[in-house]
């Protein structure tokens, strides 16, 4: 038996690869994470202090929930979070209300949902149970919240792996990472290296192989790596572009039974608070939603950045392909402009800085993150069988509540690197 160190190649520098790298490298394997990106982050994405006054989260930006994992890891790495404080608002077109969260019809929904034991989707869930023209208001609410909140297409997505996120009425906790995510990015990628984890940037995966016992690995830029074990963590959009062996691709293809949804994110710094100005009522909100084109709004509150965040989520970002970065500040500032009844040139007047991230429009990422459909927790018990040289690691594998966030890929990642150690 060999003396040397394990080599394990780990294909993506975002929270998962970054994750399962360093406890790897921790334990005395020989580490190599190939990023394609030149950063490293994946959909975690900071944008510059300079543009914004804050280290800005052009991608993941919240903290949702208990995130054991993540916790453990900020306070590890010395950081800190800050909660989430003010009030959700709603726009109706007409005018302002304080968003309420319970529905008329909310003891009925859970009594059914606890009573539930077969899987639907969520369309077929209300089709089945709540399609009455007393129901249409929470139809519509759970509708918005499943393409909003989980970027999903509610004929797609399963309701049982959403129950447990309605039946506590959406009230667990959301947070901010003071520095954002890509310090946390930072602190993990410097213990990677730390360890001895080498990272190589720009180096696009094409092909994975077996040959002769060994795993090689070669890249776009015409790099080639061999190794004795492969994680790959990169967005499932993605691997359908990679060669793989014959056995690795079966499982690669058990990805269609996952979701995998767009959302696409706009940021713009003014240079006052103006809403606060125009809507006093407004100086606690934290949320607003609304029917506008960018239907989601967020305010950094109780932090004074004069910012807004919008938020577009789910399968009817498609309606805004072909708009480009300019075009979708431009459609942020339009429908700002009709929320509060104001000129757009007004508006765009104070505006400092601004960016825009349609995620699906990324090459490496060509989406935001995964939800589940009723097919996805055998798919996910397939895929994560560590029954060869090649595993799979990230959000999409995680069977928790909080599928899709920052959370499951680190949660995921540290599994995955677990199972290697053990194996």
């Amino acid at each position: 038996m060999s003396d040397r160190p394990e080599h394990i190649i780990v294909v993506g520098a975002g929270a998962a690869g970054l994750m399962a790298a360093r406890a790897l490298a921790l334990a005395g394997r020989r580490v190599t994470i190939l990023e394609a990106r030149e950063r490293c982050g994946g959909r975690i994405h900071p944008l510059p202090v300079a543009e914004f006054g804050y280290r800005a989260d052009g991608g993941a930006e919240f903290v949702h929930g208990e995130a054991p994992v993540t916790r453990a890891l900020l306070r590890e790495a010395g950081l800190s979070l800050q909660l989430i404080e003010g009030v959700q608002w709603s726009f109706d077109g007409a005018g302002f209300s304080r968003e309420s969260r319970r529905d008329p019809h909310d003891a009925e929904l859970h009594a059914v949902l606890g009573a539930l034991k077969d899987d639907l989707t969520v369309t077929d869930f209300l089709q089945r149970h709540f399609a009455g023209p007393e129901y249409a208001g929470l139809r519509h609410s759970i509708e918005r919240m499943v393409e909003g909140y989980d970027a999903a297409d509610p004929a797609r997505a399963s309701i049982l792996a959403l129950r447990e996120e309605w039946m506590d009425g959406s009230h667990h906790t959301q947070a901010r990472i003071v520095g954002g995510y890509g310090a946390l990015i930072d602190f993990l990628a410097a213990e990677c290296r730390r360890h001895g984890a080498a990272i190589s940037l720009g180096c696009v995966v094409s092909s994975i192989a077996e040959e002769s016992g060994t795993v090689v690995v070669r890249c776009g830029n015409g790099s080639v790596h061999s190794c004795d074990r492969v994680i790959v963590t990169m967005p499932l959009p993605l691997l359908r572009d990679i060669a793989l062996p014959a056995a690795v691709r079966a499982k690669a293809d058990a990805a269609n039974d996952i979701g995998f949804g767009n959302a696409i994110k706009i940021l713009l710094r003014f240079t006052r608070p103006w809403w606060r100005e125009q809507r006093p009522e407004l100086a606690d909100m934290s949320f607003l939603l609304s029917q506008q084109t960018i239907p989601v709004w967020w305010a950094r509150h109780p932090d004074p950045n004069p910012v807004l965040t919008g938020w577009f989520g789910g399968p009817r970002t498609a309606e805004l392909d072909g708009l480009d970065a300019q075009g979708l500040i431009d459609a942020g500032l339009s429908s700002l402009a009709a929320i509060f009844a104001l000129p757009r040139e007004t508006i765009a007047r104070d505006l400092m800085a601004a960016a825009a991230i349609n995620w699906a429009h990324d090459p490496f990422a060509r989406g935001a993150y995964s939800w589940a459909t009723p097919r996805s927790r055998e798919a996910q018990t397939m895929w994560a069988r560590p029954d060869g040289p090649v595993l799979f690691s990230g959000e999409a594998l995680y069977r928790g509540r909080d599928m899709g966030t920052v959370e499951a890929a680190l949660a995921s990642g540290l599994e995955t690197a677990r199972t290697i150690l053990r194996g």
